[in-house]
């Protein structure tokens, strides 16, 4: 189980991050950075960081140590600048926490950090299985720390869990954003290249979460922060739909469109695409044409 520990001191903001993460100092000594309740999308933003955060752990990647914080009333009332006040006051009791790692540095190719091709393909995976959209160049959310590479912020991932509930049943849903993570051009140089380096991780990190190390993982959320949510049923049908679709695929095209990609079942999205819909990964055959080819768009003419 995650360590608690007591907020003694609210450092600062740190204000690249859209919910306002701070630096604050713990009963421990410690620094932490933050991640508050009370921001952004509130508790599932914080039970997406810790599910994401110690899966990652759990297949081997570098993730700094997360805990759980308490933070008292006193310090929100004590902050001079009235946002952060304001923000401090909608967080008190249980929040999350990640190690500080200090003079750490955004991770750039161009800064000549060099990471194993296994451990790129294994970041890839990981962000494809929980849905991580916030992995792009414009905000990689990786730190490069004595010569290796650490996983921060995953708030924004398993985007489906701000629905009622999540369930195995919503395993299959589309996932075209993968094609923009910020390691998939180190995966290869052509879409059949980029393709075999996650089948292998598949093959390799797939058989590591295990029922209980998903009900281990899921068990460090607080029932109250859980709600109606199955998540350990959740990642288990999506690391199988993951392998399903590698397997049914002959390549990842790396482009920015949103026609096709991971998690359109290998078919073009429709015209419903711009809803963020469009065919499900492994979509049962009836969802081609009698031809075996993609359903034509509402007005496209047959070929």
């Amino acid at each position: 189980m995650l360590a608690r520990h007591r907020i003694t001191r609210y450092v600062e903001p740190l204000r690249e991050g859209g919910s306002l993460p701070g630096l604050v100092e713990a009963d421990d000594d410690g620094l932490y950075v933050v991640k508050l309740r009370g921001a952004g999308q509130g508790i599932r933003a914080l039970v997406a960081e810790l599910v994401v955060g110690e899966l990652a752990r759990a297949i081997g990647l570098r993730v700094p140590e997360l805990v759980f914080l308490e933070l008292g009333d006193p310090i929100g009332r004590a902050e001079p600048d009235p946002e952060i006040q304001e923000l401090l006051l909608a967080s008190v009791g249980e929040n999350v926490g990640l190690d500080f790692l200090p003079a750490s540095l955004p991770f750039a190719v161009f800064a000549g950090h060099e990471i194993p091709l296994e451990e790129a393909a294994a970041v890839v995976w990981l962000d494809l299985v929980t849905t991580n959209v916030d992995r792009t160049p414009r905000n990689s959310n990786l730190l490069w720390w004595h010569g290796q590479l650490w996983l921060i912020d995953h708030g924004a991932a398993l985007y489906r869990h701000h629905a009622a509930t999540v369930g195995a049943g919503e395993a299959d849903r589309p996932f075209p954003q993968i094609v923009d993570h910020i390691l998939m051009p180190l995966l290869g140089d052509d879409p059949a290249a980029r393709l075999e380096p996650l089948r292998a991780a598949h093959a390799r990190l797939a058989p590591l979460v295990t029922p209980e190390v998903l009900a281990a993982i899921v068990a460090n959320v607080p029932d109250d922060w859980r709600g109606e949510h199955d998540y350990a049923g959740y990642l288990a049908e999506r690391i199988a739909v993951v392998g399903r679709w590698l397997e049914a695929i002959d390549g990842i095209d790396q482009t920015s469109s949103a026609t096709s990609g991971p998690g359109t079942g290998g078919l073009p999205r429709g015209p419903e695409a711009g809803k963020g819909l469009g065919p499900r990964v492994g979509a049962p055959p009836k969802a081609l044409g009698t031809d075996g080819a993609p359903p034509k768009a509402d007005g496209e003419a047959p070929a």
